[in-house]
Parts: structure tokens; sequence; C-alpha cells
């Protein structure tokens, strides 16, 4: 049996509730709101609370706690944010390991309740650390897509200078359409725009050429359209052609088109590419005296390249498309990267992502394609 929950602990969608500031009935908060999955991530939910609360306290983001009242009030107590930071029980959660097919069947969920909390109108922003799948396919239930949107995508921030480079996407539809390639370049575009401030991001179509006629069907029917007339009053895209995947950190572009599976793969390729080579650096520094006596004096560079590879550093993946900004942060992630990927949300909900990104994809009129339900 579920303990009952005390003042200020309930359930979402209980009558007369408000879970954060404004009115339930109105359109979003005041101000921009995160619900936090306290449960999802191999270290929930201790290091999640502890994010959550270091982004209250040191960066001002309001932020309400759902999970298990058991588990997550302690860790409240214990840091004196009892009545600060407002939690929403949710005795249910989906493990690392479940996919979206599993999450479905699970209304109650963590994750479920913060995204109807988005749905609702009580917060603006989503985070969690949970299952990627899981995470993916609750939000594109509980959250509407934006009108004329095909499918959601899933946005990483790659460390390039001198501003990140985004990909898209990266993980989210493995098998989309050309159409959808093309949205997902206004999508990445917006987030470019929103994220990290570039003026007309140049956008690239991953291929395995840079030349026109290279690639698969997708990737040359994708090119087509990308270099064709944007039309129903879509913002024009920046196209800048195909990109190869030695292009992935030079910079050469500002966005990175492609789909969920050679998206995903390029990125954990990546990831698993800086593991290896922090590992081999810190062996080859730690190997004599002389190398740890240099590490000394360059203390202060190899901290910023470390900070900047870091991909707790970026916060997470943005799944962009819905009524709400999702944020997923790394599935390891510390307080620290929980407190990122907090900064993250809140500067999409500040930015209006929803908002600029239906401004890019035009006034929605039905077309040819249909979309796939």
């Amino acid at each position: 049996m579920s303990e009952p929950a005390p003042p200020g602990d309930r359930a979402a969608g209980e009558p007369g509730q408000h879970l954060a500031d404004g009115d339930p009935a109105a359109p979003g908060p005041a101000h921009p709101v995160i619900a936090v999955d306290a449960m999802g991530g191999d270290n929930a939910p201790e290091q999640i609370v502890a994010g959550a609360i270091t982004a209250y306290r040191e960066r001002g983001i309001p932020v309400v706690l759902i999970g298990r009242p058991g588990q997550v009030r302690p860790l409240l107590s214990r840091a004196g944010m009892v009545g600060a930071i407002r939690l929403v029980a949710a005795e249910d959660t989906v493990a690392m390991d479940e996919g979206a097919l599993t999450s479905w069947r699970r209304p109650r969920s963590s994750i479920a309740i913060a995204c109807q909390l988005v749905h609702l109108g009580q917060a603006t922003a989503v985070m969690s650390a949970g299952s990627t799948g899981a995470i993916v396919g609750v939000a594109r239930m509980r959250l509407r897509a934006l009108p004329g949107l095909l499918r959601p995508a899933l946005a990483v921030a790659l460390p390039t200078r001198p501003t990140p480079t985004v990909l898209i996407d990266a993980g989210a539809i493995a098998d989309p359409k050309p159409e959808m390639l093309a949205q997902y370049a206004q999508l990445g575009s917006a987030y470019a725009e929103v994220a990290f401030g570039i003026t007309e991001p140049r956008v690239g179509l991953l291929s395995i050429g840079a030349e026109p006629g290279k690639g698969n069907k997708l990737a040359r029917r994708a090119f087509e359209l990308l270099s064709g007339d944007q039309s129903h009053g879509a913002i024009p895209i920046n196209f800048a052609g195909n990109v190869e995947g030695g292009d992935l950190l030079t910079g050469a572009v500002d966005v990175i088109v492609t789909e969920g599976f050679a998206g995903n793969i390029a990125l954990k390729t990546l990831e698993g590419t800086a593991a290896f080579t922090a590992r081999q650096f810190r062996a080859a520094i730690e190997g004599s005296r002389s190398a740890r006596l240099g590490t000394v004096f360059q203390r202060r560079e190899l901290r910023a390249l470390r900070d900047r590879i870091d991909p707790e550093s970026y916060g997470g993946a943005a799944l962009l498309g819905l009524e709400g900004a999702v944020v997923i942060a790394h599935g390891a992630s510390t307080a620290r990267g929980a407190a990122a990927a907090c900064q993250l949300a809140a500067e999409l909900a500040s930015g209006q992502i929803a908002a600029r990104i239906a401004e890019r994809l035009g006034p929605h009129r039905p077309g040819p394609f249909r979309r796939r339900t």
C-alpha cells in the first residue's frame, strides 16, 4: 500500500492542486518550472534530487520533483528543502532496461506524471535521466506534437568550437521518411538559435560523401528536399550540403541532420572514443615523473578540456517537436549532470523552443504525405 502523502505531496491531477507557479488551467507557469523525474537514471534518486536542489539553490531554477515520497522526501529533508521544492507522488517507475512498449503500460510512473504536468500547464519542461526509449515513448503519448510535425527528434550538442554542433536525430526515430529529415533541419536550426544564439545556422546532411549524389535513397531524397524551396511559409533552411562522419567535430556546420539509427551510432562512437582517449591520456601523463610534473603547469587547460568533452557539461539530449521541452540526461548522470540538464531545460523553455520550431515550420497545411500512426 502506498504511504499517504503529507501536505504538499499530491499526485498529479488532484482537484484544486497547484504544483507550480501560476494557475493550473493557464497555458503555463509564469516562470519556467522543470518537472524532474526523480526516479530515472542509474543513480536515482540520490543524484537526481541533489542535482535538482543545486539547480534550485545555485541557479534559481524552479523545479518540482516526481517520485516515491518514501525515498525522495528524506533527501529533501536532509538538504533542508522540504516545503521549498514541491514533491509529487509517483510510486511507479520505469526501469532503465524497459523501453517504450513497457512504459505505455505504466500510466502512473514518474516520467508519465512529469509529462502530464507539462500537458496540464503546471510545468514547462521535463527532465529525466531514465531510459531514452521509455521517455520518448511516454512523451509522444502524453505531450501534443506541434501542428504539422511528422515526428519529434532527439538533438544533442557536440563539443565543437567556437559553438557546439547540433546532431539531430540522435535516436528517436530509426526509420524515418525523407520529409521527416527535412523537418529535423528546422528543429535543429531552432535548437541552435535558442540554445546557442546562432543566427541562420548552417545545416549539413550526414552522408557517405560530400557530393550531392552520394548516400542511400533516404539521404538522396532528403538532399533534394533540403536543397529545394521551403513550402507553406516555412523559414528557409541554410543548407550547406552533405557532410561526412569526419565532419562531426570540425564545426563545419552548425546542425547535422541524419536518421536516428546512424545518428545514435555516431553519438555512441564519439562518446566511446572520448572515453578511450581520456583513459589513454591519463595513462600517458601518469606514466613518468616528468609527465606528472608537466600536468601541474597545464592543470587549467586540462580541466577546461575535460569539461568540454564531458557529456554532463551539456545537460543531455533534447526531444524536440512537442508542446513542452523534454531533456533526457545521461543515464549515469551525477548531481552535476542533473543540474546541467535542468539548466538546459530551463533555457529551452525560456527561449520558447516550441514556439520557435512552430514558426520555422510555418502554417500547417495538409499535404500528400500521410503521418504514420
